[in-house]
């Protein structure tokens, strides 16, 4: 029997949210009594102490094995028995526990956004790229649609010709407004919860509540619908387009009904590929109905709306190219449960995940650039020479 692969999880993340960190420890439980890998969850971190219990609590009663506890990871990294770790804590604390984990000779699996912004983003890859050894995997959801690697293999044969122009969107609605995740007043700083921890990197700010059950609201702490939705889309296709850097990036929208929010419920973005490619990106909170997601070459266009890849000949090109479907297959499993395990047979086989940190960099950069164009509703533009951004 294969010896168990051990790892550790930081961020469980509060009940009234999504708490992602919980969320995947379940999961991986999950898949270890399904057999699906042999895993070990052996240590939990969280700054907030009712939210550690939680997770301590599951993961021994699930196991039936010691499942020790930190209030601090780097406590966390010291331990000898530990393979790897799942960061699921806020964005503002990513690239710091990342990094400090590769210097610890720890794998890693990153939630998205791969970093707040862009600096912190080059300072991970740096960190990555330093460490070849260890494994480092972004945790964006769509990676693992075998619809995009089917493009890609697509897209290098020549398939549609140049591609010059995608698109893709993540849009939804709410009546109330997005991410307004209830406050639990068990919640107190000084008693359970280490706010200046929380706070981190970002630097010391007042307590406030709602910053902590709702930061993705705050410019300060994220970038809402860019690096929270937008990063699930934008990554696999630009996996699949493989067009270099982005070079260009301008931004569009504003508040146009969770006008309490500070960042924008509405966004449309125009990305322009060092390799001469234009990708264009809506997202929303306030309207569901998105664009379908499609790559156009000067020969061919590949719908990539469903399931299946769908190859169509531009008019001209339509004695020369036959339209096909191409389909996924159903491994019986969804894609984020998928991308654990991919991460995890990494780990035992060492080999790179698909989610790596060039594609998540370049990712970064488009969602830094938007960023800094939505609130200063200009065009940014980034040399990949220098990986560094300025006003265009």
């Amino acid at each position: 029997m294969k010896a168990p692969v051990r790892i550790g999880i930081i961020g469980m993340g509060a009940p009234s949210t999504p708490a992602m960190g919980y969320g995947h420890l379940s999961r991986i439980l999950d898949l270890a009594k399904e057999g699906k890998e042999n895993v070990q969850v052996v240590a939990i971190c969280d700054v907030a102490a009712p939210y550690l219990a939680r997770g301590v609590k599951l993961a021994t009663e699930k196991q039936g094995i010691e499942v020790a506890g930190y209030a601090d990871y780097r406590e966390m990294y010291k331990r000898e028995d530990l393979h790897g770790v799942l960061i699921a804590t806020p964005e503002h604390w990513h690239a710091q526990q990342a990094i400090d984990a590769m210097q610890a000779g720890l794998d890693v699996y990153c939630e998205k956004p791969m970093t707040y912004d862009l600096e912190a983003a080059m300072a991970l890859r740096a960190a990555v790229h330093a460490n070849p050894q260890n494994m480092f995997q972004c945790g964006t959801q769509f990676l693992q649609h075998r619809k995009y690697w089917k493009a890609k293999e697509l897209i290098a044969a020549g398939a549609i010709g140049k591609p010059t122009f995608s698109q893709t969107s993540y849009c939804r609605n709410s009546k109330g407004g997005e991410w307004l995740y209830g406050i639990d007043d068990k919640i107190v700083p000084g008693q359970t919860l280490d706010w200046n921890a929380w706070c981190g990197p970002a630097g010391k700010a007042d307590w406030d509540p709602a910053v902590f059950f709702r930061w993705r609201r705050y410019a300060k702490w994220s970038s809402g619908i860019i690096g929270d939705l937008l990063v699930h889309v934008t990554t696999p296709l630009v996996y699949a387009l493989d067009q270099g850097w982005p070079v260009r990036v301008c931004a569009s929208g504003g508040h146009y009904h969770d006008l309490a929010m500070e960042n924008p419920d509405q966004i449309n973005l125009t990305v322009e590929f060092e390799k001469g490619h234009t990708m264009t990106v809506a997202g929303s909170t306030c309207n569901e109905t998105g664009v379908e997601a499609l790559v156009r070459g000067h020969m061919a266009n590949l719908y990539l709306g469903g399931n299946d890849v769908i190859l169509r000949p531009e008019r001209i090109f339509a004695e020369e190219i036959e339209e096909q479907t191409f389909q996924s297959p159903n491994t019986g499993l969804n894609d984020q449960d998928e991308h654990r395990l991919h991460w995890l047979s990494c780990m035992r086989k060492r080999t790179p995940p698909i989610g790596d940190v060039d594609t998540a960099a370049k990712v970064m950069v488009i969602v830094d650039l938007a960023a800094r164009s939505i609130w200063s509703r200009g065009a940014w533009t980034f040399d990949p020479a220098t990986l560094t951004a300025k006003r265009a």
